[in-house]
């Protein structure tokens, strides 16, 4: 095979909660995250040599700047391959939303990489690679509700999050991740995160739980004039919670109810730069023809 295409979905934070620094610096976190059906599709390519992406999307960079070609690197370094790749990325997924879109297509490479040169990684394996590429790589290769701790690394199973639908909001100007939790560190201000709790709410099948506990210790540090405003014209439209995803500047509305979601979709059309509706999925970086058709 020496072609494959591959859907990496988008991830959302249904909870985010930094727990301090590490002697390195970097910030160390404790969150719940769900993949969802908003995907990027990448084709990954066989070549004799070197590694060469393209994408629909020309504002992103095509170097080693660009996550997926790092990742494309990190795979032959560790499988001891030599070989090449051409990556193309269909975009779907907004920059600076805090929806790790870099990262699934990060994720994609490993995984369509793994398929045509057959080297039968596990996805364990998978993570290892995508850890140095970036920290949500590991997280967007297993896909699915996981509880996520420290930089990253650590991705325990938690029970899947209740059926429900997600509009999700992108306003006009993104979030810079390291400016951030920059801001955070200088402001010092925590959200209460009830973490367990949230995890309690899943385990009963509670969306109503699920949607009360949903909190993000970086809304204030991402300073987006937008989060706030976005929140309430959710919960107006009829979400049952609302909240920002990652470092933002994405927020989602959690919906019990379809044609409400659908209607939110329809306000917000022209209010915000794009919207979105999605549903959770159980899966991370998947062969498209191998996709999970249910949950």
């Amino acid at each position: 095979m020496d072609k494959v295409n591959v859907i990496a979905p988008a991830k959302i934070n249904l909870s985010l909660d930094i727990l301090g620094v590490d002697e390195r610096g970097y910030h160390l976190l404790d969150m719940i995250m769900q993949t969802v059906s908003l995907f990027e599709r990448v084709t990954v390519s066989k070549k004799e040599k070197d590694i060469t992406l393209s994408s629909n999307a020309r504002y992103i960079p095509t170097d080693s700047k660009n996550v997926a070609v790092k990742a494309a690197m990190l795979f032959f370094e560790y499988t001891g391959i030599q070989g090449g790749a051409h990556i193309h990325i269909k975009k779907t997924v907004p920059i600076k939303a805090g929806m790790a879109g870099g990262s699934a297509d990060a994720a994609g490479v490993i995984v369509g990489l793994d398929k045509i040169y057959e080297t039968n990684l596990t996805r364990q394996q998978m993570c290892e690679i995508g850890a140095k590429a970036g920290s949500d790589v590991p997280f967007m290769i297993m896909g699915g509700t996981k509880r996520v701790q420290g930089v990253g690394e650590i991705i325990k199973p938690c029970p899947p999050m209740p059926r429900c639908y997600l509009v999700i909001c992108m306003p006009d100007k993104g979030v810079s991740t390291p400016a951030a939790f920059a801001n955070y560190d200088t402001l010092g201000e925590k959200t209460l995160v009830e973490t367990d709790k949230l995890v309690a709410a899943m385990e009963e099948n509670d969306i109503y739980g699920v949607a009360k506990y949903m909190a993000n210790d970086l809304e204030k540090a991402a300073a987006s004039e937008y989060t706030q405003p976005i929140k309430e014209e959710l919960i107006q439209q009829g979400a049952i919670g609302s909240v920002m995803t990652g470092s933002g500047a994405a927020v989602f509305g959690v919906f019990d109810d379809e044609d409400k979601a659908k209607a939110a979709v329809e306000y917000f059309r022209g209010r915000v730069r794009s919207v979105f509706i999605a549903k959770p999925v159980g899966f991370g970086a998947t062969i498209a023809k191998d996709r999970p058709r249910r949950r």
